[in-house]
């Protein structure tokens, strides 16, 4: 059976990154190995509080040899934008979540709304990555609308 293990997203900072997940989300890490014998490398992972079977990459933009300083600007542009990686969090009650997260200093950019499928909100890490948080509806209600 194959499963998800991981997902990446890049990162400007990773130290920056870890305190955004850990102290402001409110995920745990998974993984923090630095290899010297790959240059410093360093696997870093976080995930919620409770599934240790998935884990996001925090994963700092390479340079060369893996990329060229076209590609890593490339890559910082989308971040911006926030195209470059989009996590997608469900939570069974999306206003307080929203409430608690924006209590720890997360930024908002879209408020808990209603829509079709649930309650959905939207923040951005500090590389600029899309985060969506919802309260999805059960899907045998979502087929019975």
């Amino acid at each position: 059976m194959i499963k998800i293990a991981n997902t990446q997203l890049w990162v400007h900072d990773q130290e920056e990154a870890l305190a955004f997940y850990t102290e402001k989300v409110g995920m745990e890490v998974r993984a923090d190995v630095t290899l010297p014998e790959m240059g410093g490398f360093r696997w870093l992972t976080v995930s919620p509080a409770g599934q240790p079977d998935v884990s996001i990459v925090l994963m700092a933009i390479p340079g060369p040899p893996m990329m060229d300083p076209e590609t890593t600007g490339q890559v910082s542009t989308l971040m911006a934008k926030g195209f470059a990686g989009t996590v997608f969090l469900t939570t069974d009650d999306c206003q307080a979540s929203y409430e608690e997260l924006s209590a720890r200093g997360v930024e908002f950019h879209e408020a808990p709304e209603e829509r079709p499928y649930g309650i959905d909100s939207g923040f951005r890490d500090p590389s600029g990555n899309n985060i969506r948080l919802a309260q999805v509806r059960d899907l045998a209600e979502l087929g019975a609308a």
